[in-house]
């Protein structure tokens, strides 16, 4: 066989060689991607931008991160203004079917405060709502809160600890205060909106940081 037969056939192996080496990676499976999942707030108007430019509350600054991040998650803000934690109860049921979230958080309970209503029922509603989470096969994370001291020591004691009481018992994870480094800092007043009572955009970023340390060992 003269040298240049020998050079063709050599071409020839490494073509059928190279030939076999492409059918083989195209028969290989696509490298499959995290399925996507939901995590779903409800809440009141601390976490549905009450008074505040669109995009720049907690939730919305929480879904730009997990973006960032390119965590496999998609963030629904079910909160509405004004909500408590009947009204919250009353909706989770269909939230978790319309939805069917892997995560849900839920931050509620500060009207209830504000009305002075009972804080047994709060810690009912507050109970229900984690109970009918996790039988749809959700996490939950409670988030906290506290009212002002002109409540009265023992009421606001008593309201602060029924969030990690709820937690405990439900097997949830705890954001112990949504408002800490918000509320609790000298002038605070600065980082309010005028009713005193909804923080400015600029307290935002602070309140995501009290919940993403809780929220991040679960979106991973």
């Amino acid at each position: 066989m003269g040298s240049d037969m020998r050079v063709a056939c050599r071409r020839r192996a490494f073509v059928a060689h190279c030939s076999v080496l492409l059918a083989t990676a195209a028969g290989l499976p696509a490298k499959a991607q995290p399925a996507r999942r939901k995590l779903l707030v409800v809440g009141d108007s601390l976490s549905a931008e009450y008074g505040l430019p669109r995009g720049t509350g907690w939730v919305a600054l929480l879904q730009a991160r997990i973006a960032q991040q390119k965590l496999p998650w998609d963030v629904v803000n079910a909160s509405i203004s004004g909500d408590t934690t009947s009204g919250g109860r009353s909706r989770v049921p269909a939230l978790l079917a319309q939805h069917k979230p892997a995560l849900v958080v839920i931050e509620l309970g500060g009207n209830d405060a504000l009305r002075g209503l009972p804080l047994a029922m709060t810690q009912a509603n507050l109970t229900a709502m984690a109970r009918d989470a996790k039988a749809a096969g959700a996490r939950v994370v409670v988030v906290g809160m506290a009212v002002p001291p002109n409540y009265g020591r023992q009421y606001g004691d008593d309201f602060f600890k029924l969030f990690a009481t709820v937690a405990k018992a439900e097997g949830a994870a705890l954001v112990p205060f949504l408002l800490h480094g918000v509320a609790d800092v000298p002038q605070a007043e600065t980082l309010f909106q005028p009713d005193g009572i909804h923080p400015k955009a600029e307290a935002h970023p602070r309140m995501l940081a009290n919940v993403w340390p809780v929220l991040q060992p679960l979106l991973r």
